[in-house]
């Protein structure tokens, strides 16, 4: 299987879309813990995490191109769903049928090809939708494997994704990375202790999400405020009436923007 291979063009394109997409729908997308991820500039790196909705991929595109925009993205997709989708190919997508014994390895090969050329690997090892309470996680093999063989060792960055509604209308994209665990070799504890990690961190998002504390987190983008439509209206009405400015929030919410690495 070749390398998928990344048009500038369409990328850009998808990424724009992408950033409208969570700017209607969502009020704020909230990360914990970024510099986890800013600080894996080099060396073999693979991303995994919960999948609890259609949004995760677009999360991944976001935190690519937001945190670490001079590296390469990939991830691996259902070969057969992949074909519905081609232009996906065109920003880092490449099917992979791990059905088949045949299909595992070509995921293997591609996969250590895309790591050696300084590539960054996404994988939602549960590898279907998932609610971020089920347990056990039940990881699909894989990944372990993948990370076992990667020549010189590699890093395997959690992450956890929730879509919560808070105070405000729409609801609020909550991340957070967890600690990074690093593979280097053979290693028969290595699928327990990935999926321990990644139990750790949404169990800490978890945590973060019940406090409602937006000062637990930094705003890597923000949304639509306040109720819309009629509500909306009359309540500007009525805050002019009354010589007062207008608060479209239903509680203010003070905006932490994340801060880019120089």
């Amino acid at each position: 299987m070749e390398a998928p291979h990344i048009s500038r063009f369409t990328l850009a394109f998808f990424r724009r879309i992408v950033r409208g997409y969570f700017r209607r729908h969502f009020r704020a997308v909230r990360i914990s813990q970024p510099q986890r991820f800013q600080q894996a500039t080099t060396g073999p790196l693979i991303v995994y995490a919960n999948h609890g909705s259609w949004w995760d991929p677009m999360v991944s595109v976001l935190l690519a191109h937001r945190l670490m925009p001079a590296r390469e993205h990939y991830a691996p997709m259902d070969a057969d769903a992949l074909q519905r989708y081609p232009i996906l190919k065109r920003i880092g997508i490449f099917g992979v049928d791990m059905r088949s014994v045949k299909g595992a390895a070509r995921f293997l090969r591609t996969g250590l090809d895309l790591l050696a050329g300084g590539g960054v690997l996404w994988i939602t090892p549960q590898g279907r939708f998932s609610d971020a309470r089920e347990r056990p996680l039940a990881f699909k093999p894989g990944m372990a494997a993948l990370a076992s063989r990667v020549p010189g060792g590699c890093t395997l960055l959690p992450l956890a994704i929730e879509y919560t509604f808070w105070d405000e209308r729409l609801p609020e994209t909550l991340l957070h990375f967890g600690e990074p665990v690093l593979v280097n070799g053979a290693d028969d504890t290595l699928e327990q202790r990935l999926e321990t990690a990644l139990l750790e961190t949404m169990e800490a998002l978890k945590q973060k999400a019940i406090a409602r504390d937006p000062q637990a987190f930094a705003v890597l983008q923000s949304g639509r405020v306040g109720a819309g439509g009629f509500q909306e209206f009359f309540g500007r009405i009525f805050a002019y009436l009354r010589g007062r400015k207008y608060q479209a929030e239903h509680t203010l919410i003070p905006l932490v923007e994340h801060k880019e690495q120089a």
